[in-house]
């Protein structure tokens, strides 16, 4: 994480009112303690009204704002329809995070509704593949195809797709050496796997022009 955006980080915790201690900073946003305390005390040189002191903890005064975004109402509108489809279709850390930024815009809720369209199981699938496409870890999937056939797999995820009421991870396969693309609903398990580097012929990018490759070959 860059320090800028750790500093916003820790004003953004300590806006709640509530008091936070360096320990439980430095845990959610995996740095040291002695990190927070050097970020809290250039904060505060800064003209942060943060109060508190080291071993007892920090809180924000109520007259700190941080200067709000200036969105214009199709901005405004268009967000509020982004977080409706996360709050919806995304599993239950995404759809909790899409719920607090609303109520963050004032919105009780959302004036567009979109039908949840995962099981718990599936929003846990959803969650553990996200979470392992965001940190470049392998997976080691069960899966059952169209057919029904059920086969594990170890895969490099390399995208999330959403198609109206199912998602899709496009990866590589290690098991079939070339990129395939798996329904999150017909997942059976899964374990997180040891990470991997992008590597040439491997990525979604290559995986982007193989595709149109493939196309204008069947249109030619």
């Amino acid at each position: 994480m860059r320090r800028a955006d750790r500093l916003f980080a820790i004003l953004q915790a300590l806006r709640g009112g509530r008091l936070l201690t360096a320990a439980s900073l430095a845990e959610s946003l995996e740095v040291s303690v002695r990190t927070v305390y050097r970020d809290i005390s250039d904060l505060q040189r800064g003209g942060a009204p943060i109060d508190g002191e080291r071993g007892v903890g920090y809180l924000l005064r109520d007259d700190f704002f941080l200067p709000p975004l200036a969105l214009t109402p199709a901005e405004h509108e268009a967000l509020r329809w982004g977080l409706a489809l996360a709050a919806a279709h995304g599993d239950e850390a995404l759809s909790g995070a899409a719920q607090d930024v609303l109520s963050k815009l004032g919105v009780s809720q959302a004036p567009f509704h979109a039908p949840p369209s995962l099981t718990p199981l599936q929003k846990n699938l959803l969650q553990g593949v996200r979470e392992a496409l965001s940190r470049s870890r392998r997976l080691h999937i069960t899966y059952e195809d169209s057919a029904g056939t059920v086969s594990a797999r170890t895969v490099r995820p390399l995208g999330l797709e959403h198609w109206g009421r199912v998602w899709t991870l496009t990866a590589w396969c290690e098991s079939r050496d070339d990129f395939r693309v798996f329904r999150i609903d017909r997942m059976l398990s899964f374990i997180e796997g040891p990470p991997f580097r992008p590597e040439s012929g491997r990525t979604i990018g290559d995986f982007v022009l193989a595709v149109r490759a493939q196309s204008r070959h069947q249109d030619g």
